[in-house]
C-alpha cells in the first residue's frame, strides 16, 4: 500500500491540470473559493444551456435530471442516499429551514453554537428567536468536549457545530458531540462548509440529525450550490416555515387547497430551484471524487507540514496537523502580510490570523515561495 505522503505527492501533478489557476502567485484560498475545474464550462453548456436553447420551457425534465445528478454526486462523496439530500441556496438558509421546522417547546428552546462559528450561521440562528428559540454561544476551545457541557442540560433543543472552524482551523469532535446529542434527545446539525472536499466525510458514520455544506470552497463548485442531508430518523419531524411547490410531495399537483410535505429531504427545497449553480457544482464534485478526498488531504498535510517546518513555527508535527482542517491559520504581522501580497500570493486574513490553504493544485514550489516570503519578512 502506498503511504499517504507518497500518494499525495503523486496525485498533485495530474490533479493540478484539472483546474484553471487564477493569475498571479500561489493560490491559497480554497477555504474561500476553490479553483474552477476545467470540466465546469462543458458541464454548464451540456446540462443547462443546451436544454434551454433547444427546448425552452420544456427543458425542465433535463434540468431536474441535472439536479438529480448533483444529489447523486453528493452521495458518492459523503454517503447517505439521494432522497436524504436536498439542494439549498446557502448554508445559513439550510440551517434556518431545518430549525424552523422543529417544534419549539417552552423550557426546551436553546440552540447551542460555538462563538467560533462562522458568523452567518449565528445570524440565522438568532433570527429564529421570533419562533421562540434562543441562541447560546459556547465559549472556549470548541475541540474541548468539556466546553460543551451545557449539551446535557434539559433546556437544550438543538446543537449546531462546525466540523472545521474557519478562523482557526480547529476541528470539533463531531462523532462525540453527535452521540452525546442523540443520547439526550438534542437535535444535531453539522456544518461541513470548511471540511467538505479536504477531509474524508461519511454522514453514515456520524449520529448527526442533519449535515449542511457548500460547494464553493474545497469542492470547487462555485457559489449558490449548497446542500443539506437529513437523517431518515428525523425527517418527518421537520416541517419548515419556508416552503414552496418543490417542498411538496407532488410539485406538479397544482392544487392551491392542498399541500403535503415531500416524504424526504426535498421538503427543505422551497420554490423554483436554481439549476445552473448545481450543474456547475456537479463538475466540481466529480472532479474532487475523481482525485479522491484522501489524496487531497494527504497532499494538503504534506505541503502544510513543509511550510511549517521551513518556518520553524514549532507545530509541524503530523499528529498536530491532523487535528486541524485544511487551512493554516497563522498569527503573523503586517510585514508578513505585505511580503506575501508583494509576491502575488493569494491568501486572506481573519482578525489576527492569515489564512493559507494548500489545495491539490499547489506544489512544493508554491510552499517554498511562500516560505521564502515569510522568512524574508521575519528577517526584515
Amino acid at each position: 500500500m502506498t503511504d499517504p505522503e507518497t500518494r499525495g505527492k503523486h496525485a498533485a501533478p495530474s490533479a493540478r491540470s484539472l483546474f484553471h489557476l487564477p493569475e498571479g502567485g500561489p493560490y491559497l484560498i480554497a477555504h474561500s473559493v476553490g479553483c474552477l475545474p476545467l470540466a465546469a464550462r462543458d458541464s454548464a453548456e451540456q446540462a443547462f444551456f443546451a436544454p434551454w436553447e433547444t427546448a425552452g420551457g420544456d427543458a425542465w425534465p433535463q434540468w431536474l435530471g441535472a439536479v438529480d445528478a448533483f444529489r447523486s454526486a453528493l452521495v458518492d462523496l459523503f454517503g447517505g442516499e439521494a432522497r436524504q439530500w436536498c439542494p439549498q441556496p446557502g448554508v445559513s438558509a439550510a440551517i434556518s429551514r431545518i430549525i424552523s421546522g422543529l417544534e419549539c417547546r417552552p423550557g426546551r428552546n436553546v440552540v447551542l453554537i460555538s462563538e467560533h462559528a462562522f458568523p452567518s450561521v449565528a445570524y440565522a440562528v438568532e433570527g429564529l428567536s421570533r419562533l421562540g428559540f434562543r441562541m447560546e454561544l459556547v465559549t472556549g476551545d470548541p475541540s474541548d468536549l468539556s466546553n460543551w457541557r451545557r449539551l446535557g442540560d434539559p433546556d437544550i433543543a438543538v446543537v449546531v457545530m462546525m466540523h472545521v472552524h474557519s478562523n482557526t482551523g480547529i476541528l470539533s469532535p463531531v462523532a462525540e458531540l453527535t452521540a452525546m446529542a442523540k443520547a439526550r434527545g438534542v437535535f444535531s446539525i453539522v456544518d461541513i462548509a470548511q471540511s467538505a472536499g479536504v477531509l474524508p466525510i461519511s454522514v453514515d458514520a456520524w449520529d448527526a440529525d442533519a449535515v449542511v455544506g457548500t460547494s464553493v470552497k474545497w469542492l470547487s463548485g462555485g457559489p449558490g450550490a449548497c446542500f443539506a442531508w437529513i437523517s431518515p430518523e428525523v425527517i418527518e419531524r421537520i416541517m419548515p416555515v419556508e416552503r414552496g411547490w418543490f417542498s411538496h410531495a407532488n410539485p406538479f399537483e397544482m392544487d392551491i387547497h392542498h399541500f403535503a410535505f415531500a416524504p424526504d429531504a426535498r421538503r427543505l427545497w422551497g420554490g423554483t430551484p436554481s439549476v445552473a449553480p448545481l450543474v456547475i457544482a456537479t463538475a466540481g464534485l466529480r472532479t474532487v471524487a475523481g482525485i479522491g478526498v484522501a489524496a487531497i488531504r494527504a497532499h494538503n498535510l504534506d505541503l502544510s507540514g513543509r511550510l511549517l517546518g521551513r518556518m520553524d513555527l514549532g507545530f509541524a508535527d503530523p499528529g498536530i496537523l491532523a487535528q486541524r482542517g485544511g487551512t493554516l491559520c497563522l498569527i503573523l504581522d503586517e510585514h508578513h502580510e505585505a511580503a506575501l501580497k508583494a509576491d502575488g500570493v493569494r491568501f486572506d486574513r481573519r482578525g489576527p490570523r492569515l489564512r493559507l490553504s494548500f489545495g491539490i493544485w499547489n506544489d512544493e514550489a508554491d510552499v517554498d515561495r511562500v516560505a521564502d516570503c515569510l522568512r524574508s519578512a521575519k528577517r526584515g
